[in-house]
Parts: structure tokens; sequence; C-alpha cells
């Protein structure tokens, strides 16, 4: 059985499968859809902020640098950790 997780809680060099988008708010939600954040779309976690916020993921052959709080809403199923 795979672990699913929220995305926050991946450390570098994980990599996880986006499940769905946990957001009551219809504009964030938007943007993370815009930004290529869909369901099934695999992403990984490249480097880190000194104070941990934020962080830079690579999806979708590009690099995003995300916040903390977003990251939480994304549920993801880890496919390798590091």
């Amino acid at each position: 059985m795979k672990k699913k997780c929220t995305a926050n809680e991946l450390k570098i060099g994980d990599k996880a499968k986006v499940l769905e988008l946990d957001v009551s708010n219809k504009e964030i939600k938007r943007h993370l859809l815009d930004m290529g954040i869909t369901r099934g779309v695999e992403i990984s976690v490249k480097k880190k902020a000194p104070m941990g916020d934020p962080i830079d993921i690579s999806l979708r052959d590009y690099e995003l640098c995300i916040s903390k709080k977003e990251l939480s809403s994304i549920l993801v199923e880890v496919i390798k950790w590091k």
C-alpha cells in the first residue's frame, strides 16, 4: 500500500502523484489548476527556502515555486521516498 499525505509533507527528492485538490475557495483551486496541478500529475520536490517556505516543485517539465499553505491542500500518493 502506498502512503498518502499532503504535498507539504514531502521532503526534498520525494516524488508523488496528485490525487485531489482539497480547496473550498474556487479562485485558489482554479489558480492551482492553471499552474498545471491536476489529478494524476507527478510532482517532485526540488528545494526549499531556508525557513521552509516556499518550496520548489517540478511538474510537467517545469519548476514551480509554491507556498506550504497551497501545498497543504494537495493530496498526493507517494511514488518515491528519498
